[in-house]
């Protein structure tokens, strides 16, 4: 049993409110009290009976403390990079010609397969490295780039078992087969849409969580996206959807009508489509840096506005956008979106719980785990001003991870 007692908070952010002077007492890997120090309880029961038996105290020197931070978008199992399908595009090259040159999804899936375990095993553990060192205790990550059987219940696998590695944050696995056809398929999307459907009890017995459909041009219809999703769904995976990122193809209606967890970049969403998430409560996570690459903005104030519950996530993929720190994505989500910095700091903390479907963080409050993070800077403004907001300590479960 451990206790360990973090005093001198100059401003926490609980999640809910703000706290000035503020201390938090951590039992084991649980938050025991949080609250004003001033107001601090001589003992807690079943925890401490004097405050000054606690295992370890430290000092945060006035700091500014908030919970962990959640991607809750991310791809990070493949090989490879796609450096020069970045630089044609910025250049303005289209997708055909950047196809044509050898590039797209399909590129990385050539690499990812062909790359042995053991390599792609430390790529994907090193980013995951990065989130946790850059303050995010917990990384929504999707498959989707080996497009068979047995490679992409591999990667379920994988994430699951870097999870338990130390130094590695919370893992939620989405099963993304329905990424797009691979070349074996060809002509036969029904055929690949039928295999994905039939891997997805086998998805979750390696450990998924949910199930994702890319459903937009060149992807996935919204009938395919609703065959995968209903087969997920039917064993336990909870449904996402990416839906629209270049074109509208039904995916926000599909995604209300099967009460997806998420509907994710919605770059093309519509005042209709916001409307329809409003209304059957479906959340949107929304990711400023893919927005910027593909130079359509989601009308994320609008959907506030609408009471849409709004999560952020980083798009960490490789052909797309590199970003690892969800500070830097907070930041670029009050620049881009127009968001508060306090809206953006629930979609990185709140937000991100609610759509993985995880009530036991995302907020410092007793009961919750002690995924903290301590930052430098003495308020949460600082968010806004430094487009990537380092953390000076990070704890997941109530320990140390710097």
């Amino acid at each position: 049993m451990t206790v360990r007692l973090l005093t001198n908070i100059g401003r926490l952010w609980t999640g809910h409110d703000v706290c000035s002077n503020a201390a938090i007492l951590v039992h084991n890997d649980r938050i025991a009290w949080v609250g004003r120090a001033a107001d601090l309880p001589q003992s807690v029961p079943g925890v401490v009976d004097d405050i000054v038996d606690v295992d370890h105290v430290e000092n945060l020197g006035g700091a500014l403390v908030t919970p962990g931070l959640i991607d809750a978008h991310t791809h990070p199992v493949y090989a490879g990079n796609r450096y020069a399908e970045m630089a044609m595009r910025s250049g303005g090259s289209s997708a055909s010609a950047i196809a044509a040159a050898g590039g797209g999804i399909g590129s990385t899936v050539t690499v990812t397969r062909g790359t042995d375990p053991w390599t792609l095993c430390n790529g994907v553990r090193e980013r995951l490295r990065e989130w946790l060192l850059g303050g995010t205790t917990t990384v929504e990550a999707k498959t989707g780039y080996h497009l068979t059987r047995d490679g992409e219940l591999a990667d379920v696998r994988l994430l699951r078992e870097l999870e338990k590695e130390p130094m590695m944050p919370r893992v939620h696995v989405t099963f993304m087969a329905a990424h797009v056809v691979p070349p074996e398929y060809f002509g036969r999307q029904r055929d690949y849409v039928e295999a994905v459907a039939s891997w997805c009890a086998d998805a979750a017995g390696a450990g998924a969580d949910s199930v994702d459909v890319y459903c937009d041009d060149g992807h996935f219809t919204a009938e395919e996206a609703r065959w995968v999703l209903a087969s997920g769904r039917n064993v336990g995976l909870l449904p996402r959807i990416h839906a629209g990122a270049y074109n509208r193809r039904g995916a926000v209606q599909l995604a209300a009508e099967m009460g997806c967890a998420s509907a994710d970049l919605l770059h093309h969403a519509s005042d209709e489509d916001v409307a329809m998430m409003a209304r059957y409560g479906v959340p949107a996570v929304v990711c400023p840096g893919a927005a910027l690459q593909v130079g359509h903005l989601p009308p994320v104030r609008r959907m506030l506005a609408q009471g849409v519950p709004v999560a952020l996530g980083s798009d960490h993929n490789p052909g797309h956008c590199g970003i690892t720190s969800m500070s830097l994505v907070i930041s670029l989500a009050v620049a881009a979106f127009g968001m508060s910095v306090g809206d953006a700091l629930r979609a990185a903390t709140l937000g991100g719980a609610q759509v993985l479907g995880a009530p036991d963080r995302g907020i410092l409050a007793p009961g919750r785990l002690a995924d903290i993070v301590q930052w430098d800077a003495d308020h949460e403004g600082a968010f806004a001003w430094s487009f990537g907001l380092k953390p000076r300590r990070v704890w997941r479960g109530g320990v140390p991870v710097q």
